[in-house]
C-alpha cells in the first residue's frame, strides 16, 4: 500500500490496491432469504462487504452513507444484481432526526426490519490532546455513538423474535492507539452498550452483538491517516497484513442468521491475530 491521502470521508477507486469486498467471490447460499437490513456506512469498506454478502444470502438492504454518491450507487448495483432491493440514502448520522428518518424509511419501502447493522464512523489521527478540535471530539461521539443510540432506540419497537442488532466496535477499545482517542473512546462504548443492550432485550428475543475488526482496508484509513501510516498500514498484527472488507463479511451474516440463535452479548474479534479482552 503505497502511501497515499485523500479528503474525508473517503472514496474507494482512487485506492490502492482496491479493497475486496467479496464482489468477486462471494457466493450465498439463502441463510437471509427475504430478510430486511439498515446498513449504516454501507458505500464502501465493511458496509459495502456487507451489503453484498447480505444480498447474496436473499436480503433487502436499505443503505444509508453519507455524500459518497458514486460508491453508494456501486454498492447498490451490486445488492441489485443479487436479485435483491437497494434503497440508498444519504445524510448526516450525526442529526438524531435523520437516524428516525432512516427506520422510518426502511419500514415504508420493506414494511419490516429484521438487521441493523451499525457501521458507520468517524476519525481523525491528532498525535496531542490540544490538537484535537472540540468539534472533532462532538462530531466522533455524534457519529460513532450517538447515531447508533438513535438508531437502535427507533428499531427496537418494530424488531420481532430473531431479529438481530449488530454493532461495529474495534480492536482498538481494548489496545488504543495514542492518534485516535475519540474514536478508541467511542468503540470501547459501543462494545459496552451491546452487551448492555443484549441483556435488555433478551427477553424479546432480539440479539445484540458486536464486531471488532483490527485495521480494515477502506476508505476511511487514507482519508484520516498520514501517507507514512497509510503505507505501513497492518503490518504489525500477527498475519502482517491488513485484513480486507470482505473478510469481515461472513461474521455479520453469520450474526444476523438463524445459525447464531443463541449468541447474543458476544464481540466477535476479526484482527489479524491480536486478542482482545
Amino acid at each position: 500500500m503505497a502511501g497515499q491521502q485523500q479528503t474525508p470521508p473517503g472514496r474507494e477507486a482512487p485506492m490502492r490496491p482496491r479493497p475486496d469486498h467479496g464482489e468477486h467471490s462471494y457466493t450465498g447460499s439463502g441463510r437471509l432469504t427475504d430478510r430486511v437490513a439498515l446498513i449504516t456506512g454501507g458505500d464502501s469498506g465493511i458496509g459495502k462487504a456487507v451489503a453484498i454478502a447480505f444480498a447474496r444470502e436473499g436480503a433487502d438492504v436499505l443503505l444509508s452513507y453519507f455524500s459518497e454518491h458514486d460508491d453508494a450507487r456501486a454498492t447498490a448495483d451490486l445488492v441489485e444484481q443479487a436479485g435483491r432491493r437497494a434503497v440508498p440514502v444519504p445524510g448526516d448520522l450525526a442529526e438524531p432526526a435523520h437516524c428516525r428518518e432512516l427506520v422510518d424509511r426502511a419500514l415504508r419501502e420493506f414494511g419490516e426490519l429484521h438487521v441493523l447493522v451499525n457501521n458507520a464512523a468517524h476519525q481523525m489521527t491528532r498525535h496531542r490532546l490540544e490538537d484535537i478540535p472540540d468539534e472533532e471530539w462532538d462530531r466522533t461521539v455524534a457519529v460513532n455513538l450517538d447515531a447508533m443510540f438513535h438508531l437502535c432506540k427507533a428499531a427496537v419497537p418494530h424488531l420481532r423474535p430473531g431479529a438481530s442488532i449488530i454493532n461495529s466496535t474495534s480492536i482498538n477499545s481494548d489496545m488504543p492507539p495514542s492518534t485516535l482517542l475519540p474514536y478508541d473512546a467511542t468503540k470501547a462504548a459501543i462494545a459496552n452498550f451491546s452487551a448492555g443492550l443484549a441483556r435488555m432485550y433478551g427477553d424479546r428475543g432480539i440479539r445484540v452483538n458486536s464486531v471488532a475488526p483490527g485495521p480494515i482496508w477502506t476508505p476511511l484509513i487514507p482519508a484520516t491517516m498520514p501517507p507514512e501510516q497509510v503505507e505501513n498500514f497492518g503490518r504489525d498484527v500477527p498475519l502482517g497484513r491488513a485484513g480486507q472488507p470482505a473478510e469481515l463479511a461472513p461474521v455479520y451474516v453469520l450474526l444476523a442468521s438463524d445459525e447464531s440463535s443463541y449468541v447474543s452479548g458476544a464481540r466477535i474479534a476479526v484482527t489479524g491475530g491480536s486478542p482482545i479482552l
